[in-house]
């Protein structure tokens, strides 16, 4: 199914690799105020728990998605699709694919955190199934906002 909406879109679902971190950090620094380092993005490719998914158009990455998983838990840690190719179904793609794996890898509960106001993200997140289960206060910085924690069952 996944597979069959990629070519659909046009759109490769890879690993992230360390040459595609350049294009990935220019889409966190256009999608956030307090954007990820490199080092960050650079730890997730490698980091034994972790899933780090790029979306590819021709040869450009549009997108990205870090996630964890440790036993039967997983943890959304940032998605982002790039300004020019917002509103056209990537940011779901990224998703799925993503839902997909941890269902193979016996994940039962995932959770995000998101900013309360961040209301496109709550929707696509609510679109899968996700809940509100809880908050954290003043999570985010730069501006200061509590973040929507959302668990999904799988």
């Amino acid at each position: 199914m996944v597979e069959d909406s990629l070519r659909r879109k046009g759109l490769t679902i890879r690993e992230m690799r360390e040459s595609d971190l350049p294009s990935v950090i220019e889409i966190e620094r256009l999608s956030f105020s307090t954007p990820w380092s490199e080092t960050s993005f650079f730890n997730e490719i490698y980091k034994r728990h972790s899933t780090a998914k790029v979306a590819i158009a021709g040869e450009r990455v549009i997108g990205y998605m870090c996630a964890n998983q440790i036993a039967d838990e997983g943890h959304i840690l940032n998605l982002a699709v790039h300004p020019d190719f917002r509103g056209r179904g990537i940011a779901n793609t990224l998703v799925e694919n993503i839902l997909e794996e941890l269902k193979e890898n016996a994940c039962r509960f995932l959770y995000l955190e998101v900013r309360a106001s961040n209301n496109v993200a709550r929707e696509l997140y609510e679109g899968f199934g996700f809940s509100v289960v809880g908050a954290r206060k003043e999570y985010y910085t730069e501006p200061k906002e509590d973040a929507v924690i959302m668990m999904l069952r799988l």
